[in-house]
Order: C-alpha cells, then structure tokens, then sequence
C-alpha cells in the first residue's frame, strides 16, 4: 500500500466564513454539503497503461525493423538505435507501470466535499468516517446561523484527481421528460 499523503488541517467555521487550513469560503456561497466514498479510477488506469503499452512496443519494434534495415550500410549505427529504442520504451514501461499501480494501490477515501456557487470545492478525509458524517449538520447550521461558530481538526487528502472518480457528470438539456442517467 503506497503512503498515504495526509496531514492535518483545522476546519473551523466563524464570522460567516469556513475556513479549510489557509482556504476560507463564504458560508452564503456554500450550495452542497454532503459526503461520499471516493474511489480510484482503476479501470482506467488500467486500460491507459495497456494503450501506453501498446503504442510503446509498436513504436520499438517499428524502430527495430527500421535497425534492421540500416543494419545492412552500417551495423554500429544499427546497434546504437536498437540499444536507444528499446532502452527507451523499457523507460516507458517502468514509467507507465508505476503509474498504473499507484492507482491501483490506491484505497477509496471516505470524505467531505462542500461546493460554492462557483467552480470551488473544498474536500477533507478523516480516518472515522463517522467524524465526517457529524461535521455535515453543524456546517448546514452555520449557514443558515449568521452567529455559529466551531472548529475541529481533520485531515486533508492530497490526490491525484486524475486518479479518482468523482461520480457520474450530468450535462442536462432541455427541461421535460428528464428521468436519469443514461450509461453508455
């Protein structure tokens, strides 16, 4: 299991204001407090180390035959791009490799997402889920309570969101007959 990148950061809520470590967001901006499992995106990570791959090994042995032919004028330049090719696509393997099982050695993380009006997002993890499930309520009541102040610690989760999969995206056109997500 690869180390986790946590460190703690105090998530405290006063003067109108939710304060994530040195990030503040105005409570009235705030649209969506909610939790959820966030999960890593292993499926893709798989499929995008196996078309690296793929194109990876296309292009050595396509550059091998290429070494092959040059090996007919001259040998020593045909041994210098058959060393070059294939220690670079090994580069590559090991490079892609290592991303996929960063991936895949990634556990789903349990957190808090608040959401502004904007494109903002604030998300912070603890190791009890139950921690973050409390947190929901006192947030709610604090925008909805100008006077409402209180502070605790969390972790922060540093990830990749590259990596993750947040959910599913719905782009919604039109207003009549909408009745779920369609998955193709």
């Amino acid at each position: 299991m690869p180390p986790r990148a946590v460190r703690a950061v105090d998530l405290r809520v006063g003067k109108r204001l939710l304060w994530v470590d040195g990030a503040a967001y105005p409570l009235q901006n705030i649209t969506r407090v909610y939790t959820f499992t966030l999960t890593p995106r292993r499926k893709e990570a798989t499929l995008r180390f196996l078309k690296r791959a793929a194109l990876t090994l296309s292009v050595a042995f396509g550059l091998t035959i290429v070494a092959g032919l040059a090996s007919i004028g001259n040998t020593s330049m045909a041994g210098g791009i058959l060393m070059f090719t294939w220690m670079g696509a090994l580069a590559a393997l090991v490079f892609s490799a290592v991303e996929l099982f960063s991936v895949l050695g990634a556990p789903p993380q349990y957190v808090l997402a608040m959401e502004t009006s904007g494109p903002s997002i604030a998300m912070v993890t603890s190791g009890d889920p139950r921690q973050l499930d409390r947190l929901v309520e006192p947030i709610v009541r604090a925008i909805e309570n100008p006077e409402a102040e209180f502070q605790v610690k969390v972790e922060q989760l540093v990830v990749n969101p590259k990596n993750y999969y947040f959910g599913d995206n719905v782009n919604m056109y039109g207003g009549s007959g909408n009745v779920g997500v369609g998955h193709s």
